[in-house]
């Protein structure tokens, strides 16, 4: 469903919460320097944000990000080692030593990378440095799927039908897959992005399956346990934006819609979250405060979950980060939560209650890769010989890279995010159609044609669209 904008929307933000006060996230005592762990658009959003409260801002950098946006902005940049992410940005050691130089007072993880490393986050605050995210020990279990499913069912969040725990051996699995009904999904209790998942519609495929999610999980987190759940087919993912202080305040930020994905990698997120019953909205919305209650959280988060055909839903994770789709959130009810993480790492409390947000409008955001959508999205790094961003009311573009900008082969392809908020959904994919189609970047390949065959497809544009959809009718 849409929600409408409230009389006067003139700007990219309508007048809510943050623009009928006065500046409530404009504390300039806060910190005095924070240093950002991380690279590309989310340095530059921190920086941004560290500048408008009168933070100074310290960058990190590997040699093959010297010419970065972020490096050239921010107020210090150190080198922390060469191009590969282990060998830099990955670099514990590194990066304490960049703070204890720079003297700074607190580092922000952005998300990727360190962001939900608890032994990261404890070494910062060992170390004398606060750490703008959640505890180490919420980060521990809330990353642990298995632990956070145990929380959920302790929260009375709505779970999967599944395994009580990790399953130990096949005959455990089996036993366990009887129970439930085929198919079953196998999930890793560690990492994310689909590694360490496999789908199982038989007895005989599971053994099989169940040996290869064991190995790909250890091989990309060091942590080979699995679980199973029922297989919930054709799902929407929907998740939902939550902050909370050190004084017993979490506020949600309503929901977003992550079901345009490609395996289990979101493309485009929107919010609010199109055809849902509101009052299937307020229980995701309540659901997930309770999950973060109960987790004893502080800082921003996300709580995710799938939403089947009958409209039930089920808690998959929680990330315990900022991530890359928050500006949706932020569009659609005026919150900078970028300022009210930094403030909550302050242990200030929130400027705002859960009353005081409200829901206006409807924001998407398209993520553009360097990749060729023609080539089976094969990353596409390389020089950038041109670039022209879009504009207008209503758009947003959040990105690092520039006319001349080398976008390195090492990291993740995203070259930025292009954010419109608009009154209504409609006119939210009528603007980002016209931005998509105004960008210009020459010299490599991106996915911004992609988003907008996509945006044209009579599923997306009815809201009927769900995590399959795109391998559905997009991927030969």
């Amino acid at each position: 469903m849409a929600i409408a904008a409230e009389p006067g929307f003139s700007s990219g933000l309508a007048g809510r919460y943050l623009l009928s006060h006065a500046n409530p996230f404009q504390r300039l005592s806060v910190f005095k320097k924070i240093l950002i762990a991380n690279r590309g658009e989310i340095a530059l959003r921190i920086i941004r944000a560290c500048r408008e409260m009168g933070i100074h801002s310290v960058a990190v950098y590997s040699e093959a990000d010297a010419e970065s946006m972020h490096v050239q902005l921010a107020d210090e940049a150190y080198c922390v080692g060469p191009a590969r992410s282990i060998d830099s940005y990955l670099k514990i050691d590194q990066i304490i030593a960049a703070a204890e130089v720079a003297d700074v007072d607190a580092i922000h993880p952005g998300y990727g990378f360190l962001a939900e490393n608890s032994h990261f986050n404890e070494v910062c605050r060992s170390s004398g440095f606060e750490f703008i995210g959640p505890s180490p020990d919420a980060m521990e279990k809330l990353g642990d799927k298995n632990t956070a499913r145990a929380m959920a069912i302790a929260s009375n969040v709505p779970v999967v039908p599944g395994s009580d725990g990790l399953v130990e051996d096949d005959k455990q699995a089996l036993e366990v897959a009887r129970g439930i009904g085929y198919p079953v999904l196998i999930k890793a209790t560690a990492g994310g992005g689909g590694k360490g998942m496999r789908v199982a519609e038989t007895e005989e495929m599971l053994v099989s399956a169940l040996s290869q999610a064991r190995t790909e999980a250890q091989a990309a987190f060091g942590n080979g346990g699995v679980y199973l759940e029922r297989y919930v087919g054709n799902p929407r993912h929907i998740e939902v934006q939550v902050i909370a202080d050190h004084h017993g305040n979490v506020v949600h930020l309503y929901e977003r819609d992550c079901s345009v994905q490609r395996r289990h990698q979101k493309l485009i997120e929107e919010a609010p979250s199109p055809n849902l019953p509101e009052a299937q909205r307020k229980q995701i919305c309540d659901a997930a405060v309770r999950m973060i209650r109960g987790a004893d959280y502080s800082n921003a988060g996300t709580v995710e979950f799938i939403v089947d055909e009958n409209d039930d839903f089920f808690f998959i994770e929680v990330n315990a980060r900022i991530q890359v789709e928050h500006p949706v959130s932020e569009m659609i009810t005026g919150v900078d939560l970028i300022k009210a993480q930094i403030l909550v790492a302050a242990n200030e409390p929130l400027p705002m209650t859960q009353d005081d947000v409200r829901c206006a409008g409807h924001s998407i955001e398209c993520r553009i890769n360097a990749e060729n959508p023609d080539k089976n999205f094969q990353p596409n790094p390389g020089k950038i010989t041109k670039l022209y961003t879009p504009g207008g009311l209503g758009v947003r573009f959040d990105s690092h890279v520039y006319g001349g900008y080398n976008v390195p082969p090492h990291y993740d392809s995203m070259i930025g995010k292009l954010i419109v908020y608009m009154p209504t959904r409609e006119e939210a994919i009528a603007t980002m159609r016209r931005a998509l189609n105004e960008m210009q970047v020459e010299g490599i390949a991106t996915t911004a044609g992609f988003h907008d065959k996509v945006l044209q497809h009579p599923e997306f544009v009815e809201g009927r669209h769900n995590t399959k959809f795109v391998e559905r009718e997009f991927m030969d």
